[in-house]
């Protein structure tokens, strides 16, 4: 018999817990199916593990105040807000979902995120003078990475929306609500042997231009091998695609145009690893930025574009770091006091054997909701299907030497 023992102090509640020890594998289910089974590209392996956003117990992806000086990042499943030069952020969405991507409107009003819940990903919107989120597209899709224009009237995203495969929308906003949602890139038949991606072309990480007229997305038109190059289009529906920098970008380019017309992005150029560079709008003159052997990833400018925050893994978990620029100074960001949107505890676990010997084990622990939750300082894990008519979410877990403290 294993036992696990655990200490309640300052735990409110143990009632909205459930508690699961793994020591043996489990047993197959004939009932499972995979997650997001709206997406029809094969070998979900790769766009699962490495496009779609994940719940990370250290941050995962950023976006800028307007005026620069404070930051909203995902890290746990929820939206934080941090400001620079503090080691202090206060949690903005908590329960329902996980919530990833977000971006901070221009005129400083809104967040757009999106949010995988209803077994599917909708975009959400975050009003932060009340704090309330609402619903923004729930249409059963995958719908990732919202980008306001520059102007704040516009949004661009990526959806499965059509034919479950990936593009790229717009559409207008006015009055808290979207209208007029446009699909702005050809549902193209590229007649290529393509092994690992569908024979359609797919468009992911759209960017706005300064002027909010083009947008620089990813795609692998014309390519038979990986994720894609650099291409440009203008923001409206039929308008033809340009290549202007040919690269493999495995899914993690992200790229980001900045106010000044210089374009960041992840690459792992020549290298074994991802770490950050500048082009051009053009995509010319391509420079690298950092060097290191970990990932450099998800950039984002400042607004004064003086400062480039990205999320690096140098230590294993993922961190929160701001680049500045021009030099090479680099301050990590740490979110060492967390206010909670609600009361929270402390579940201690003590995973002990027959003889009380520490034992390490699998552990799950779920919410109400049906969301994993996992120590600060361990590495997500979650399963690639599940049983909808058992769970709203596939399982979530983490290792555990004998001991964590959740």
């Amino acid at each position: 018999m294993n036992i696990c023992r655990f200490s309640d102090k300052s735990l409110p509640s143990l009632g909205f817990v459930a508690l699961g020890i793994l020591t043996s594998p489990v047993s197959a289910q004939t009932q499972r199916q995979p997650v997001l089974q709206q997406i029809h590209v094969p070998h979900n392996y790769y766009y699962r593990e490495m496009y779609l956003p994940q719940a990370t117990s250290g941050p995962g992806w950023v976006t800028w105040s307007p005026d620069g000086s404070e930051m909203v990042f995902s890290m746990q499943g929820s939206l934080w807000r941090q400001k620079l030069g503090t080691n202090e952020a206060w949690q903005l969405t908590a329960g329902g979902g996980y919530d990833y991507q977000p971006d901070w409107s221009p005129e400083g009003h809104w967040i757009v995120f999106s949010s995988y819940r209803n077994d599917a990903i909708e975009l959400r919107l975050l009003n932060l003078e009340t704090g309330e989120s609402q619903s923004l597209l729930a249409d059963g899709a995958a719908n990732l990475e919202p980008r306001w224009s520059p102007d704040g009237s516009r949004i661009a995203f990526v959806s499965t929306a059509y034919e479950g495969r990936w593009h790229i929308y717009t559409a207008d906003f006015a009055d808290g609500a979207l209208k007029k949602v446009t699909r702005i890139t050809e549902d193209h038949d590229s007649n290529l042997p393509r092994y690992y991606y569908s024979r359609f072309d797919h468009y992911l990480s759209p960017t706005w231009s300064p002027d909010g007229k083009s947008l620089m997305l990813i795609s692998n038109r014309d390519h038979i091998w990986g994720s894609g190059g650099f291409w440009q289009v203008e923001a409206r529906s039929g308008a033809p695609m340009r290549l202007v920098h040919d690269e493999e970008t495995t899914w993690k380019a992200r790229p980001d145009w900045g106010r000044d017309g210089r374009v960041v992005y992840s690459s792992y150029l020549g290298r074994h690893w991802n770490q950050l560079w500048l082009m051009t709008g053009d995509g010319s003159n391509p420079l690298q930025l950092t060097y290191g052997e970990f990932d450099a990833t998800n950039p984002r400018w400042s607004p004064d574009g003086r400062r480039i925050a990205f999320i690096a893994n140098e230590y294993g978990n993922t961190e929160l770091r701001v680049l500045t620029l021009p030099g090479s100074a680099i301050e990590t960001v740490h979110a060492d006091r967390r206010h909670y949107r609600a009361p929270m505890g402390t579940l201690r676990l003590r995973i002990v054997d027959a003889a009380g010997q520490p034992l390490p084990a699998r552990v799950s622990v779920t919410t109400a909701e049906g969301l994993s939750l996992v120590p600060d300082s361990a590495w997500r894990h979650a399963d690639d299907g599940f049983v909808r008519s058992e769970r709203h979410f596939e399982y979530g877990y983490f290792h555990a030497n004998g001991s964590a403290s959740l």
